[in-house]
């Protein structure tokens, strides 16, 4: 039983509750009871404490009731969610079983770090606006919103686990999404929906079709012309012979060799990391009758294939005898991009005339365009390239003058040559004997 003593004539008391050591004060002013803890374990000095409590507390109300006493602002009202049907599902536990099935039935089909990215995609943004949502509730409007939010910088950036529950906020500066990386961020509800769906605890899927949206302008990708690609290999091999420091030489040599081997292979940046040295094989070609790299490629594509150009055998070799590794060595290691930023800036090639800003994956565009260029089948560059021929007509082919044959453009059909007046028209008017 709680232990307690009035002070003050009564119109204050201390007391202790069973559990704990410390004593309280409480009065009742206003027609409010005010509590407060002492935070001291001696009946004295809790004793002292209730006193001075008091006179605060009795100030405090004497002014509010003048009207001194500026009021205390309201707390804000929490966000008071819809309500769903009886024992409906959230979207975080349809996001849990997602994940559960996606790690299983794509590994093997896609590529690991796209898989990785669901998961990043829901616990970091995803969840922490849609995890509390009934199923049921989110539409259209709810999905615009988090449209709305995601290109409104916050005051934190919360993450989420898989139950919904909110961790510490995330130390890293907000950026403005790309319309992309938002457009995988529905694709990634939309498959969580989906899920639902399979497991009936969604009627149907919602429309998350985004509205305003204007025609996209087909650009073309940064790539390198003939003349600015020399101009960048050729500083790359004068850096590689000549380095700033002799610490740098083995750097400058490898960033040699990767921009050769991949303006002549057209391989995709993150192809290249995965590359090894068992996946290259140095054949002859018996088409063209030249040596050629045959490269099995690891990418977001699974595996393919890839016959290179033969000016990227050289610097394979020169590469493979410099590492001198194991066959399950990677090719080009980790790559820095910094020395080939620097290298651009300072070339004033960093941006193209369209102001598209030139990556090692402009390589790979550089590769393809110079193919187109030369008169390559653009079916063929495309299999090599492994993507598919509509890809390449709607980004590369369509600002490449030389792939309009205007021979086949400036056809003409044979004009009929003028005759004079029919046979007919001619005896008409003949003159009668």
């Amino acid at each position: 039983m709680a232990e307690s003593h009035w002070i003050i004539d009564e119109k204050v008391y201390v007391y202790r509750r069973e559990r704990s050591p410390f004593w309280q004060c409480a009065v009742y002013l206003s027609g409010r009871n005010h509590r407060r803890s002492t935070g001291e374990a001696n009946l004295a000095l809790a004793t002292e404490f209730a006193r001075d409590w008091y006179q605060d507390r009795l100030a405090e109300d004497r002014m509010a009731r003048k009207g001194l006493l500026a009021e205390k602002p309201e707390a804000p009202k929490a966000k008071r969610l819809p309500r769903g049907k009886l024992g409906e599902k959230r979207l975080s536990e349809a996001a849990e079983a997602f994940l559960r099935k996606w790690r299983v039935l794509a590994e093997g089909e896609r590529n690991a770090d796209y898989v990785a990215s669901k998961e990043i995609a829901l616990r970091l943004y995803l969840l922490p606006f849609f995890g509390a949502y009934p199923l049921s509730t989110i539409d259209a409007g709810l999905a615009q919103a988090y449209r709305v939010s995601r290109n409104t910088p916050p005051e934190v950036e919360p993450t989420c686990d898989l139950k919904g529950r909110r961790s510490a906020p995330a130390l890293r500066p907000w950026r403005r999404p790309s319309r992309s990386s938002l457009r995988k961020e529905i694709i990634c509800l939309r498959q969580v929906l989906k899920t639902a769906n399979r497991h009936g605890w969604l009627s149907a899927l919602p429309d998350l079709s985004e509205p305003y949206r204007k025609s996209n302008k087909v650009s073309h990708r940064a790539w390198f012309s003939p003349g600015e690609y020399t101009t960048l290999w050729e500083k790359t091999r004068d850096l590689a012979k000549d380095p700033p420091t002799q610490a740098a030489r083995a750097t400058y040599e490898q960033l040699h060799d990767f921009v050769l081997i991949m303006g002549n292979t057209g391989l995709r940046p993150d192809e290249a990391r995965r590359l090894q040295f068992r996946d290259v094989s140095v054949v002859l070609d018996e088409e063209t009758n030249q040596r050629i790299l045959e490269i099995e490629v690891r990418g977001k594509r699974g595996v393919g294939w890839c016959k290179s150009m033969p000016g990227a055998v050289h610097p394979f070799e020169r590469l493979r005898e410099r590492v001198g590794g194991k066959s399950t060595d990677p090719v080009f290691g980790p790559m820095r991009v910094e020395p080939l930023n620097r290298i651009l800036a300072e070339l004033d090639l960093k941006f193209d005339r369209e102001g598209n800003r030139r990556t090692a994956y402009s390589l790979r565009h550089t590769y393809i365009c110079l193919r187109l260029m030369n008169g390559a089948d653009i079916y063929q560059v495309a299999k090599n390239c492994r993507t598919s021929v509509e890809m390449i007509e709607k980004y590369y082919a369509s600002h490449i003058k030389d792939v309009l044959h205007a021979a086949t453009i400036n056809v003409r059909k044979p004009s009929r040559q003028r005759k004079g007046p029919s046979a007919a028209k001619a005896r008409a008017n003949a003159p009668r004997p």
